[in-house]
């Protein structure tokens, strides 16, 4: 298996050198300081990019990260069982590598980072070409706390 350091070389490194892609960013158990890590932890990325059509047309770009033995494309499906889906505006790979390494990779558009950026607290970013992206605060896992009721019922 890759190392976390790998991993991150990796991902970062595509992004560096890929213009189309200008930001780059994680969220998810991987930024929550009070997570243990564990080899289950998938890397949840988010490449912020120019525009996505070239990333769609061109499947084979994502081989760069590894030999995959399964990837899935939630938007394809949704899109298949008639949902709404704008690639125009997102894409999502879900990918899981022969190593046992997990990738869940977004691309988004920066008008579609403006939504998702800011609203998870779970967020850190990575890589910013163009101080595209806002600034957020630390990450916190307070929205995954549970709270208390009043006690009535639902």
């Amino acid at each position: 298996m890759r190392t976390e350091q790998q991993m991150f070389d990796l991902i970062l490194g595509v992004a560096r050198q890929d213009e189309r892609i200008r930001a780059v960013y994680m969220n998810g158990s991987r930024t929550n300081p009070h997570a243990p890590k564990d080899i289950f932890q998938d890397y949840d990325m988010v490449y912020v990019v120019t525009e996505t059509a070239s990333f769609l047309q061109d499947r084979e770009w994502i081989r760069i990260f590894g030999d995959l033995i399964m990837i899935q494309e939630p938007n394809k499906l949704d899109q298949g069982i008639g949902r709404k889906a704008n690639f125009d505006r997102s894409y999502v790979y879900l990918m899981l590598f022969r190593d046992g390494n997990r990738i869940d990779l977004s691309i988004e558009t920066i008008e579609s980072m403006m939504t998702g950026y800011v609203s998870n607290n779970l967020t850190i970013p990575l890589l910013d070409k163009d101080q595209c992206l806002p600034p957020i605060p630390p990450p916190t896992d307070i929205d995954y706390h549970v709270k208390k009721t009043n006690g009535t019922a639902f």
